[in-house]
């Protein structure tokens, strides 16, 4: 990157950090089951209610506990279950119609993170009819409150059940954006472990990377404060010492309990103080092939932690203490090194490939744009790179080769 253009980024970054204090962050409140939300969304003078979920969740029959509960409350809901890995402008489109139509009042996001995006992006639209998704693309944007948002999540991972963003897919182009502002984060976050028992192991390991990947992105940038890296912490701890308890007992409470707190933890980590190359790449190709973005998470991160190299060796020290993989007398380069072969091993044990075979090579310069685009200047990254730069992670993720 020029250093015009790497000034331009810190200056930016650096004011952000200074803003940090005086914005209007809020952080959803937590709720233990999905049988509280009829008392909640009465207290809120609501009555009808639009869950936004998908095929798979109601075909595993999550959200018959929360139909029950309603039903019996005597508040009415309407279902939209077509939203996909990656939601697009036609599912929040079709959403919306449907919130309209049947005259709702309060909005579910009930499932992974992209019923949690489409629901955000579905309150978003009700209050701004006139304005497109692609014209709230960005920072501040959307500016009104939204109506009731409850967040459900069903996997351990996203953290969009306490985020200021929404990522969405636009149908045509198959580009991919955020969508960040203050009244996208969730009134309610449902951190209740029954809807997360019948998650399949691999979703459970990808979704917990993704957690992962949130609390250390958060932490190695250079925007952090005492909380964000209190949280971080937090994440790393739980997901260390659980997510194999999850994967390999999948109906362990305990351990599902404190997966859904760990992807909180994080989540509130980087909505202050963002994430980094491991999450504008994946967006990418989550945009380009449809890949989903926990997974592209987990196959990235140990590729870009490397590439940072030293200037992140201190913290990666840190987050491997947190992790349980060394102790404090570990010299940072060795704790630092020990933190990434464990990302690495966590990979294997789990089944996460190192290569992402949809990538095109012709693709490359396209999707190395969109990720300088969305990194450039917000993210606050140990190591500024631009778009030629980037360009060879999908390099690296081509190679059928990969030096463990």
């Amino acid at each position: 990157m020029n250093k015009l253009k790497k000034a331009y980024c810190r200056t930016f970054q650096t004011v952000f950090k200074l803003a940090l204090p005086f914005l209007p962050y809020r952080t959803p409140e937590v709720v233990g089951s999905v049988k509280l939300l009829p008392e909640i969304i009465r207290r809120e003078g609501c009555e009808n209610v639009l869950i936004i979920t998908d095929r798979q969740i109601m075909k595993l029959g999550l959200t018959r506990r929360l139909e029950k509960a309603l039903t019996e409350a005597g508040i009415s809901y309407s279902i939209y279950d077509e939203t996909v890995a990656n939601p697009t402008t036609a599912n929040v489109a079709e959403a919306l119609e449907l919130y309209h139509k049947d005259g709702c009042d309060a909005i579910i996001g009930f499932g992974g993170g992209s019923s949690m995006d489409c629901a955000k992006a579905v309150g978003a639209r009700a209050v701004k009819p006139k304005q497109s998704l692609a014209k709230m693309k960005g920072i501040l944007k959307v500016h009104k409150k939204l109506p009731l948002l409850i967040a459900v999540p069903t996997t351990a991972g996203t953290g969009s059940e306490t985020t200021l963003a929404a990522v969405i897919t636009d149908a045509e182009t198959r580009h991919k954006y955020a969508i960040n502002d203050f009244p996208l984060i969730p009134r309610y976050a449902v951190l209740d472990p029954k809807v997360t028992l019948s998650l399949p192991p691999f979703v459970t390991a990808t979704t917990g990377m993704d957690a992962l990947t949130h609390a250390v992105e958060a932490y190695i940038g250079n925007s952090t404060t005492r909380g964000t890296r209190k949280d971080a912490l937090m994440a790393v701890d739980l997901i260390f010492h659980n997510i194999d308890t999850a994967y390999t007992n999948g109906s362990d409470i305990d351990a599902r309990r404190n997966m859904l707190h760990a992807s909180y933890y994080a989540g509130c980590a980087f909505t202050k103080s963002y994430v980094g190359y491991v999450h504008a790449v994946a967006h990418s190709l989550g945009g380009e092939y449809n890949i989903p973005h926990g997974f592209a998470n987990a196959v990235l991160l140990p590729y870009v932690l490397q590439e940072y190299g030293e200037t992140i060796h201190k913290k990666l020290c840190k987050l491997a203490v947190a992790a349980g993989i060394c102790s404090k007398d570990t010299p940072q380069e060795q704790a630092a090194n020990a933190f990434i072969d464990e990302i690495k091993a966590m990979k294997q044990r789990f089944g996460i490939a190192n290569t992402i075979p949809q990538i095109q090579e012709e693709d490359i310069p396209k999707l190395a744009h969109y990720a300088d685009k969305e990194a450039n200047p917000l993210y606050p990254v140990p190591v500024l790179m631009d778009a030629a730069e980037l360009e060879k992670f999908y390099q690296m993720l081509m190679e059928e080769s990969y030096d463990e």
